[in-house]
């Protein structure tokens, strides 16, 4: 199979699944059909001006027209600092104001419809040229939606030994140095010989990019080990699916040095399995049990755990639900809660943690709607003058993420406590364990476990509770 054949093929996969091909050469501003102004163009205009006033309607023109030119004229010098403003644009909408009924309007003008799959321009442009600062480069195939460059599949010859997987990657670089307009928008990088391919973020180094191995979330490697690239379309290139993905599964992180990250099919079909047992338990008689979510080592539990926070405070049906994210260790609350705060672009909340339990009681008691509440479950532990924690929240909406949860989420058989049986009987307690104060300060919250190591006991399972 040559390059051209391998390109081919992956045409006709991505038009199975509903994008429109375009030839580059055709649609170039000297083309047969002309969408382009010039090659230095890298969004198509007219698309996107297209999709901004199919979307938004209620929004008067001029203000359309800003939000278009928000997004072409971005206005950021710096690459990826240039890819955080578009996603943001992307995901929530370009800010404009206009005047309606003689007062000053705030709105944001939807670049994607995120519900309606259907609504948006699907396109698959192969040999799009593209002129920069000093050199024209034409990377293999793009994937626009409503005119904007979001995915790009940079593929290699599968029969020539030279030009592998990584020779992909490594055109990738000289691109983003050589057309480095193009990278404002893009959302995913992919690269393939045929046989293997890998996905990465505009950041990602080579050993960040990941191979994609499921389409269903079900079975591994469906087409079998050597079509890597066909799983990788089908699995996360499917409209609906690319949607989902570019919502709530990009991140950046900014601890002094810019990153952006993407997450891998294990954390995206986990989380997506995990809001639906979410949004089931929480309903009224269900069984407020979220479901086990089981990491092994290195394998992005936390970039899982953000992903579903996200996803489960943006799901319509839990109504502006509550997180509460529960350690059992100081260190790795303050972790947890660090990677959290990192990406409070995705997760669009600032989260807060408790710093005592006094603390956690001011944050917890009476909360009508929102926010993510970090805590050590220590801080569960009733008074000295109580026998039982008090309810802070008997809110259904309520979802709290147990970290290492196969060692703190026991105990809820009451055992005796007398430390010295001579004592008078009122001075006898009985005693359980965190996790059913956890369970009595929050009645009706709905529980999701996250662990490397799930326990299977008579008395400790992970699953169970």
């Amino acid at each position: 199979m040559t390059e051209d054949q391998l390109e081919k093929e992956a045409l006709e996969w991505l038009s199975e699944l509903g994008y429109t091909h375009l030839y580059g050469p055709d649609i170039a501003h000297d083309g047969s059909g002309p969408q382009r102004e010039s090659y230095r163009q890298v969004v198509l205009t007219e698309r996107l001006r297209a999709a901004i006033a199919k979307l938004n309607p209620q929004v008067p023109l001029a203000a359309r027209e800003d939000a278009l030119k928000q997004v072409v004229d971005l206005g950021v010098p710096v690459q990826l600092s240039a890819n955080r403003l578009f996603h943001r644009l992307l995901v929530g909408g370009v800010p404009v104001q206009y005047q309606k009924e003689g007062e000053t309007r705030g709105d944001f003008v939807r670049l994607i419809d995120w519900t309606n799959v259907r609504s948006n321009d699907w396109l698959a442009v192969n040999q799009f040229s593209i002129q920069g600062p000093k050199h024209t480069r034409r990377p293999d195939i793009i994937l626009f939606v409503n005119g904007l460059p979001l995915v790009l599949l940079e593929l290699k010859n599968p029969a020539d030994v030279n030009a592998d997987l990584w020779k992909a990657f490594d055109q990738l670089q000289t691109y983003k140095e050589q057309i480095p307009d193009l990278f404002h928008y893009n959302e995913i990088l992919v690269i393939s010989d045929g046989s293997e391919a890998r996905m990465g973020s505009l950041s990602a180094d080579a050993e960040r990019f990941m191979n994609w191995r499921t389409i269903d979330g079900e079975q591994l490697d469906p087409l079998g080990q050597f079509n890597e690239l066909e799983t990788l379309l089908r699995g996360v290139m499917a409209p609906e699916m690319l949607l989902d993905y570019l919502r709530y599964f990009v991140l950046f992180e900014d601890d002094g040095r810019l990153v952006k990250k993407i997450a891998g099919y294990h954390q995206f079909h986990a989380v997506r399995a995990a809001i639906g047992q979410v949004v089931s338990a929480s309903r009224p008689g269900g069984t407020q049990k979220g479901g086990v979510v089981w990491h092994t080592q290195g394998s992005g539990k936390s970039i899982t755990m953000t992903c579903f926070a996200a996803r489960v405070m943006q799901e319509a049906a839990m109504e502006n639900p509550t997180i509460v994210v529960i350690t059992d260790r100081n260190d790795l609350d303050g972790q947890l809660f660090g990677v959290f705060s990192l990406s409070q672009d995705l997760l669009r909340e600032r989260p807060v943690q408790a710093e005592t339990r006094g603390n956690l009681r001011e944050k917890l008691a009476n909360r009508p709607s929102g926010g993510i509440v970090f805590a050590t479950i220590q801080k569960f532990m009733p008074g000295e003058d109580e026998d039982s924690f008090p309810v802070l929240s008997a809110r259904s909406n309520i979802v709290v993420i147990a970290d290492e949860a196969h060692r703190t989420q026991y105990g809820f058989h009451a055992s005796l406590k007398a430390p010295d049986l001579k004592v008078a009987e009122a001075s006898t307690r009985y005693q359980v364990g965190y996790a059913q104060h956890l369970r009595d300060a929050l009645p009706n919250a709905t529980f999701v476990a996250f662990t490397g190591t799930p326990v299977s006991s008579e008395d400790r399972d992970t699953r169970a509770v």
